[in-house]
């Protein structure tokens, strides 16, 4: 049986479903995912894109420089501001979702953490993986991670 999990923005206007097991799930610490989260860190959970679709309404995208020298792509509700995934490209084989914005989130589990030099003094990090920066691949996060 496929597990379905679904998510969306805070006033419902956007909503969204994926199927099939995720690829990683780890906290970056990042200026950037301070920023946009409001808070200590960012849940970014890997997803394939071919298992991810919009299912109501149409997301806002705004698209931002990367520390990597590339290129995310940010999709939010137009309606109340939710950022809901990231891309790298338009066709990118992965959707990083915004874990928080999923309905049922108690069954989420970091492997790690990236940005640890930007991390709040008083965090404390847990997992298979701590990284000051970008990890060397990503092969790495996606090896670390069991659900």
């Amino acid at each position: 049986m496929t597990e379905i999990h679904e998510g969306g923005c805070q006033c419902g206007a956007v909503r969204y479903r994926f199927t099939g097991r995720p690829q990683t799930l780890y906290l970056c610490h990042c200026r950037d995912c301070q920023k946009q989260s409001a808070s200590a860190f960012g849940m970014s959970l890997w997803v394939a894109r071919e298992n991810f679709e919009i299912v109501q309404g149409t997301p806002k995208v705004w698209i931002r420089g990367a520390a990597s020298g590339g290129q995310v792509i940010c999709s939010f509700c137009p309606e109340c501001g939710s950022r809901l995934f990231h891309a790298g490209a338009p066709d990118s084989e992965v959707v990083s979702l915004k874990a928080g914005s999923l309905d049922d989130t108690s069954w989420l589990k970091p492997a790690g953490h990236l940005w640890t030099k930007s991390a709040q003094p008083w965090m404390r990090l847990d997992g298979a993986f701590a990284f000051e920066g970008e990890p060397p691949d990503d092969e790495i996060l996606t090896a670390c991670y069991a659900d």
